[in-house]
């Protein structure tokens, strides 16, 4: 697996969204695209990131922006989260974590002294023609919104 950086196109992935529909990167051309990978639904961190998102939405969308999620949870599980929370943007179903490894996503965590291999939490933002205008390691679960818009200066 290779290290992406800003400038890389971003890998193609097909898969579905919260609700069975098949859903692909080629889709959005033409958009910028907000790609975010979190590690589980209903937990207390990508709540807060998902309803930040979801309260800014149509500020986003205004600004021409397609907000897409994903993490290794069931289409089930998705469509629940994505429910009880209202969310007006898709969430994808990578069970196989495919998704999540080509984007480097996936790797080693630490969380009270015990390491594992876990979905990482990375933001990238992909411009209208498919390639990564900027990517986000450290992300702040409760102003995501407004992390995004100040890394891309936009007011």
């Amino acid at each position: 697996m290779s290290i992406l950086k800003t400038g890389d196109e971003a890998p193609f992935f097909r898969a579905e969204n919260q609700y069975t529909k098949e859903i692909s990167l080629e889709m959005f051309k033409g958009k910028k695209i907000i790609l975010y990978f979190y590690p589980k639904d209903m937990t207390l961190g990508c709540t807060a990131e998902a309803c930040n998102l979801r309260d800014n939405y149509s500020f986003l969308q205004d600004k021409n922006f397609v907000i897409i999620g994903i993490s290794a949870d069931s289409v089930k599980s998705h469509q629940k989260f994505s429910e009880a929370h209202t969310l007006p943007f898709h969430l994808i179903a990578d069970t196989d974590k495919n998704i999540i490894k080509s984007y480097g996503a996936w790797g080693l965590k630490k969380f009270m002294g015990r390491q594992y291999e876990g979905i990482l939490r990375k933001t990238f933002i992909i411009d209208e023609n498919g390639v990564i205008i900027k990517i986000m390691d450290k992300v702040d679960t409760k102003n995501h919104t407004e992390q995004i818009l100040n890394e891309l200066n936009i007011k």
